[in-house]
């Protein structure tokens, strides 16, 4: 049986109003590739958003796949599992997460385990927040352990649970030589600064703080795949174009008449944005492509380089140092 394509792009649009979307909304599809056999996990998979495509598109094309929302999760699945066919939907399956919770973390790596003895092949780290679009905050909001929330969530909650997950990708890397961390970035990272990733040089910016989160795991993308790569396991990093999701909707949930608007003009956003399914294809083609190279940054399926602050060796090096001592602490 043919696998299913991934050049659906979930948008509305038919006739001429499609054909002039395809030109301002280019998109670069991910091939299908088989991936029975293969054992993913998807952070960040709430309705409406990447992780949920890029879930619907591996388990259709044959992969065993761990869905992580931080709320509702069992809807969340059952909704995924009813856009699949019996079989792919059967190889679907759920577990709470919260990356700013270290019990959490700990509860889900725990779960896939336990369900997933043999190792996962692939972690693809889609969960994140970009919290206070409009820069009405003018100090960070903090997590309870005391650090800024996008920092807490995007970057160290990512690591946390990419340290954790370790062992289980090694165990396939050894078992089939090719295992993957897929980092879901952002062009925002041009936001961020080296000197800013090890106490604040900047008055507070949330768009700013954001962009240090994002730059800081093509750092980490950088040194898993100095590391790791002679062991089979792969590491990518990759900007998956403006999406129309969620995240807009909680960047903006202080301000609830332009919440209201957005979502009122949503029709009209997805039209010039990437839908969800159409922001996925990079992450899919990073965590499925055979012999992709890794240690890059990408966009559209394609490698892109990164901003300067990127090729910094010494600061990857640094953060991984002081990342591990605060994951061990």
């Amino acid at each position: 049986m043919p696998l299913p394509s991934s050049r659906s792009s979930g948008h509305r649009a038919r006739g001429p109003l499609a054909a002039i979307r395809r030109q301002l909304v280019k998109t670069k599809f991910a091939e299908p590739v088989d991936l029975d056999g293969k054992t993913m996990a998807v952070t960040g998979a709430a309705r409406g958003s990447l992780g949920f495509e890029t879930a619907r598109i591996l388990a259709g094309w044959g992969a065993t796949v761990a869905v992580t929302t931080r709320a509702d999760t069992g809807a969340v699945v059952a909704v995924l599992q009813d856009t699949l066919e019996h079989d792919a939907a059967t190889r679907v399956q759920g577990h709470p997460l919260d990356l700013c919770d270290r019990a959490s973390v700990t509860a889900f790596v725990d779960w896939v385990n336990t369900r997933y003895p043999g190792g996962v092949d692939v972690l693809v780290n889609n969960a994140g927040v970009h919290l206070d679009l409009l820069s009405r905050w003018k100090e960070p909001h903090l997590s309870g352990d005391g650090h800024e929330l996008q920092w807490r969530i995007n970057y160290l909650g990512t690591m946390h649970l990419t340290d954790a997950l370790l062992p289980a990708l090694h165990e396939r890397a050894k078992a089939t030589g090719d295992a993957r961390i897929v980092n879901v970035g952002s062009h925002l990272h041009e936001r961020g600064a080296n000197a800013d990733l090890f106490g604040a040089t900047r008055p507070y910016e949330s768009w700013n703080a954001y962009g240090n989160s994002k730059l800081a795991l093509i750092h980490a993308t950088t040194e898993l795949q100095r590391r790791y790569a002679d062991s089979g396991l792969q590491a990518y990093c990759l900007h998956p174009g403006a999406v129309c999701t969620n995240v807009a909707a909680r960047g903006l949930e202080e301000v609830p008449a332009l919440q209201s608007l957005r979502n009122a003009l949503l029709s009209v956003e997805s039209f010039f944005f990437k839908t969800p399914a159409e922001g996925a294809q990079t992450q899919v083609h990073c965590a499925s492509s055979p012999g992709l190279p890794g240690g890059l940054y990408y966009q559209e399926c394609e490698p892109l380089e990164p901003s300067s602050d990127c090729r910094d060796s010494e600061v990857a090096g640094r953060l991984w140092d002081e990342t591990q001592r605060w994951i061990q602490g």
